[in-house]
């Protein structure tokens, strides 16, 4: 039974579509619908059943669903184990946020790629928190304060971060000196999150209050250059303008917590090699300082 056809078949099981699985395999949707078409005939069952809402899997499918699952993973860990030191092989999707993913992510994927030229590597940039299990991802990257979670977590870097605010704001509406003068100013938010900031050795939390939200931090950036609010940000979207005083620190006595860059994986007595060395790389760039454009050049 051909292991690309047992793949195609996980990832049509979990993406409930042909269109939605040749995305995440990154192939054209005839060769999804091939590819089943082969396993059909090998099992001589009919697997998938084409309906007026779309397609579903049928009884045997069901039932093959996890055999296929299973077997696919073992004979990738069993072909990783076999080839501890060669070149990676098979497919490593990553789900990298949109914020910082292009920007400060992106060389390393490439820097990957280069050095292992037998290796699909498939990004998702998205600022959502995606379901790994669910939407067939070998591991994410997490920028932040990680949530408690039964996933498996790596930090490979830190992040730091400041408030910030555009001179115009300052000017017109001043600017808090202290944690608990935060809630009287807007804030420009993700959600209904919270902000912490250091006394000392003390964490203060506050609950910001303000009218713009946004789930990307680059568009958190323009409302604060638009003079909109406050804004609690990485350095690695507010430096330049800080740099050329389109942004101005805040609260310097109160510094952010430091944050964290995060590889998440789904827990696995057998990790995967592929999301190890990208772990790897990941560390080797980061945990002292953010990779230069020109990495692995």
């Amino acid at each position: 039974m051909d292991i690309d056809d047992l793949m195609t078949f996980v990832e049509l099981a979990e993406a409930g579509s042909l269109s939605a699985a040749a995305r995440r395999l990154g192939v054209a949707k005839s060769i999804v619908s091939r590819r089943l078409a082969r396993l059909e005939s090998e099992l001589g069952v009919q697997l998938l059943a084409r309906t007026t809402r779309g397609a579903a899997l049928t009884e045997a499918g069901i039932l093959f669903r996890e055999h296929a699952a299973r077997a696919y993973a073992e004979i990738d860990t069993f072909r990783e184990i076999l080839q501890p030191d060669g070149d990676l092989r098979g497919r490593l999707r990553v789900a990298a946020p949109l914020s910082f993913g292009p920007t400060h992510f992106a060389p390393v994927f490439t820097e990957m790629a280069r050095r292992h030229p037998h290796l699909h590597l498939q990004t998702v940039y998205s600022d959502r928190f995606v379901d790994l299990i669910g939407e067939g991802f070998d591991c994410a990257i997490r920028v932040g304060y990680l949530q408690d979670s039964n996933l498996v977590a790596r930090r490979v870097g830190p992040i730091y971060g400041k408030l910030v605010a555009s001179p115009a704001y300052i000017e017109m509406h001043g600017a808090p000196d202290s944690p608990d003068e935060v809630p009287d100013h807007p804030a420009l938010m993700q959600g209904t999150e919270t902000w912490q900031f250091m006394d000392g050795e003390r964490v203060v939390t506050v609950r910001p209050q303000g009218r713009f939200k946004a789930d990307n931090a680059v568009a958190l950036v323009n409302a604060a250059l638009a003079g909109l609010g406050i804004a609690w940000l990485p350095d690695g979207l507010t430096q330049e303008h800080v740099a050329s005083g389109a942004l101005v620190p805040l609260m310097t006595r109160y510094p952010l917590p430091t944050a964290g860059i995060y590889v998440i994986r789904p827990p696995s007595p057998h990790p995967s090699r592929k999301v190890r060395v990208l772990t790897e790389l990941l560390i080797e760039c980061f945990e002292e300082a953010p990779p230069p454009a020109n990495f692995g050049r």
